[in-house]
């Protein structure tokens, strides 16, 4: 590829591409946050684009750079729009853009949405990897049956390749019934088990992520967890300010996390401070801290997405893409400098 060449990776290419790369892609994501925690990223505040006259939807823009051994830089801009649902459209959309850290030039648009899911996943599994009793099995509660939920599935197996059995709900039993029969298609032997209500995921599971749409808490009783019990707080707005002052609280960055009306932010202003979040995930992962308060509190994971994440999975395609030729290349894309001599281009 030239300087003013880019390439294009279409939904089909990423996902051709991250085939089967589950752990690689874990790895990434760790790599990622523990850059992070060493100060070898600029991770400014997401962009939130909202609408006066339809409150569930919004575009957000993650503006990132990733050092250390990565030194890639880049912007994801992801629409989340959950009416798409009842038209059979997926909630979210997204592109990716990664930038030459050297000449800051663009070199490749890819679809995003599908990095977004991959790395969302990954932390979560991550974060599950760490938090949960080292030695024991889970049985999975998902909270949520949409693809957040199907790709963390995915990235769980991946952790604990002999777990056998999941619990799910959905406030609309139709996808809860299609979920089921897309994990039972994809994971030879597992079992699904459909529940009615919240409380009994949570009563049936010591590891329950949280995937929703919801713009507020709704949750405020963990009293049927067990004791240890890990809950992956993906969607950010499903917990009530009590119920994260009563747990063992860590994020992937206390700054970004603490915004937007999340269920840590909204227990920050509630209590004026922060003192409730324990550490961050990278602390834990570069043994600064230890992986659990207690055994017998509950953890509470609240990732609030990082574009370093993107960046760091967007990366990984663009390589593979690269050593496999593959996306469609587009030269000259850039505008020849303005005072370029005429000759190998013509001038528009």
């Amino acid at each position: 590829m030239g300087d003013d060449d880019i390439l294009i990776l279409k939904a089909s290419d990423v996902v051709s591409l991250l085939a089967g790369r589950e752990r690689e892609i874990i790895n990434k994501v760790r790599v990622a946050y523990e850059a992070h925690a060493r100060g070898e990223t600029s991770l400014p505040h997401s962009v939130f684009l909202n609408f006066a006259d339809k409150p569930r939807d919004r575009i957000i823009a993650l503006p990132a750079y990733l050092g250390g051994s990565n030194q890639v830089t880049g912007i994801k801009w992801v629409a989340s729009f959950p009416g798409n649902l009842a038209m059979g459209l997926d909630r979210a959309s997204a592109i990716l853009i990664l930038n030459s850290s050297t000449t800051g030039r663009p070199k490749v648009i890819l679809e995003g949405s599908v990095i977004s899911t991959k790395r969302t996943a990954a932390s979560a599994a991550l974060a599950a990897q760490w938090l949960f009793p080292e030695g024991q099995i889970p049985r999975p509660g998902l909270i949520g049956c949409g693809l957040i939920n199907f790709e963390i599935v995915r990235f769980l197996m991946e952790i604990w390749p002999v777990m056998r059995s999941l619990v799910i709900f959905d406030l609309h039993s139709g996808r809860a019934s299609r979920f089921k029969q897309k994990c039972q298609d994809l994971f030879d032997g597992i079992e699904v088990e459909i529940v009615s209500d919240v409380r009994s995921v949570l009563t049936r599971a010591s590891l329950v992520s949280l995937a929703t749409t919801a713009p507020k808490p709704y949750i405020f009783d963990l009293s049927e967890c067990a004791p240890g019990s890990v809950l992956l707080h993906v969607s950010l707005r499903d917990l009530a300010p009590e119920i994260i002052l009563s747990c063992d609280n860590i994020v992937d960055d206390v700054d970004h996390v603490c915004r937007a009306q999340t269920s840590v932010h909204l227990t920050e202003q509630q209590v004026g401070n922060r003192e409730f979040i324990r550490c961050t995930l990278a602390a834990i992962t570069l043994r600064a801290a230890q992986p659990r308060r207690d055994a017998q509190s509950i953890a509470v994971f609240s990732p609030f997405g990082l574009g370093i994440l993107d960046l760091a999975v967007g990366q990984l395609v663009y390589e593979l893409a690269i050593g496999q030729k593959r996306g469609m290349l587009i030269d000259s894309f850039l505008p020849d400098p303005w005072d370029q001599e005429p000759g190998s281009r013509d001038s528009v």
